[in-house]
């Protein structure tokens, strides 16, 4: 089974078992959603935890989750620093050109002319359009826009991306 990351637990809230959660899911009301099972790992490595939320809620830039049998705040303190994942089982089909962080980060982007430019190291919301970061063989990191112009295919199969370079894109 294959666990992917959805949030971490960053605080406790109140003293009746909540807990604060910074998302890293764009399905938070499907992951949170009330009997959803979630993997919590913990800072210590320990073996996960399954838990099942009972409740969830937005407050500020957080998501509040309690979960069933813990009702407490000395119930969940030991959460704090905790990785919640969602096992593979509970992915959704995606509606075409939508994808997974896990399935871009770690793919090869190349040119339309064929040049390698790089691998995705990581994914950054910037609230009109994705951006992502690749990492060249060397010198600093390129920050691609996902938008139809620039990003010409993905092929998930082969962890490959297809861009148009942009004047100005890589300098």
């Amino acid at each position: 089974m294959e666990w992917f990351n959805v949030g971490k637990i960053v605080n406790t809230h109140g003293i009746w078992g909540e807990v604060r959660v910074i998302s890293k899911t764009d399905f938070a009301d499907e992951r949170y959603e009330v009997g959803s099972e979630l993997g919590l790992f913990k800072a210590d490595g320990s073996k996960p935890i399954t838990v099942k939320v009972a409740s969830h809620r937005k407050h500020k830039n957080f998501d509040l989750l309690t979960f069933e049998g813990y009702s407490l705040l000395k119930d969940v303190e030991p959460f704090r620093d905790a990785i919640l994942k969602v096992s593979d089982k509970y992915l959704t089909e995606l509606e075409e050109n939508e994808f997974y962080y896990h399935e871009i980060i770690g793919c090869t982007v190349v040119s339309t002319e064929g040049e390698t430019i790089g691998t995705v190291t990581e994914i950054l919301e910037t609230g009109a359009n994705d951006v992502w970061a690749v990492q060249p063989s060397k010198g600093k990191t390129h920050y691609i826009p996902y938008i139809e112009d620039v990003v010409k295919s993905v092929d998930i199969d082969n962890k490959k991306i297809v861009i148009e370079v942009l004047e100005g894109l890589l300098s």
